[in-house]
C-alpha cells in the first residue's frame, strides 16, 4: 500500500499531462485541496501551481507532482482522483472514503470530523 495521500489513476494522470500541455503548464505541480463551500459544506480543488509551500506533502504518481497542504491530507487519505470518459463527455471522478455525506452533483462532501460551510445547492 502506498503512502500517497491520495491515488491518481493513470487515465487521470493523461488527462491531466493535456491539460497542462493544453494551458503551456508542463512541469506544473498539481495541487489538491479542500475548501469549504458547496451544499454538503466541502469542496475539492484542483489546479496548477509552481512552487512547494512549508505546509505541502509531495508525492509523485504517473510522472505528476502533487502537492496536498498537511491540514487537508487527514480529509484526502486514500481519496481516487479518476478520469472517465462516455458518450455525454469526459470529466474527473473523485472517490473519498472519508465522504459521509455529499451532495447530489458530486462535487460537495463532508467527513465525520470536518464539515466544513454548507451552502445553498
Amino acid at each position: 500500500m502506498s503512502n500517497d495521500v491520495v491515488i491518481l489513476t493513470e487515465a487521470a494522470a493523461l488527462q491531466i499531462k493535456e491539460m497542462m500541455k493544453h494551458n503551456e503548464e508542463e512541469g506544473a505541480l498539481l495541487r489538491v485541496s479542500v475548501k469549504g463551500g458547496g451544499c454538503s459544506g466541502l469542496s475539492y480543488g484542483m489546479g496548477f501551481d509552481h512552487e512547494v509551500k512549508e505546509n505541502d506533502l509531495h508525492s509523485v504518481q504517473h510522472e505528476i507532482q502533487i502537492l496536498i497542504d498537511k491540514e487537508d491530507a487527514a480529509i484526502l487519505k486514500g481519496t481516487q482522483i479518476d478520469y472517465k470518459q462516455s458518450m455525454m463527455g469526459g470529466g474527473f471522478t473523485i472517490e473519498n472514503p472519508n465522504a459521509i455525506a455529499s451532495c447530489g452533483c458530486g462535487s460537495s462532501f463532508r467527513t465525520a470530523t470536518a464539515v466544513g460551510t454548507p451552502e445553498e445547492c
